[in-house]
């Protein structure tokens, strides 16, 4: 197991039992969590805490040297939102939990130099099968659909 994508898993259930989303996500800089977060937006009234957002967020203002020098690791595909903040900070690595119940921006990830590892975690999956089985209609507000 990995301690890193643990803790965006921990964030992720966290989350849905806040009534939330259950995406959770970690920004980790030389080892350490330096960063955490989990999909905000129903217990914020939020239109971008993402879980990714959310992590960069608690992470608080860094030097540009820290994002480039770090992992995120997410429980899901990041969205277009989430993939344009990685991006934007030129974080070179991101783990992903899952991508088989959504796949993000994935490919422009990579066309830009970003190197994604596919945990396929049975946990990110099930989470995600489960949420999206009852409450499908809270799912794809938060995709856009």
């Amino acid at each position: 197991m990995d301690p890193f994508l643990d803790a965006a898993i921990a964030e992720a259930e966290k989350g849905l039992a806040e009534g939330g989303i259950p995406i959770g996500s970690v920004l980790v800089h030389q080892g350490k969590i330096i960063g955490r977060g989990h999909n905000r937006r129903v217990q914020k009234g939020s239109a971008i805490l993402h879980g990714e957002m959310d992590a960069l967020e608690n992470a608080g203002r860094l030097a540009a040297k820290v994002y480039a020098e770090s992992t995120l690791y997410t429980t899901l595909s990041p969205c277009p939102m989430c993939t344009g903040a990685i991006l934007l900070y030129k974080i070179p690595r991101v783990v992903i939990g899952e991508n088989s119940t959504f796949q993000g921006d994935e490919d422009l990830l990579r066309s830009r130099g970003v190197h994604l590892t596919l945990a396929n975690d049975p946990r990110c999956i099930a989470l995600m099968r489960r949420f999206i089985n009852d409450k499908a209609m809270l799912w794809n507000e938060d995709i856009g659909v």
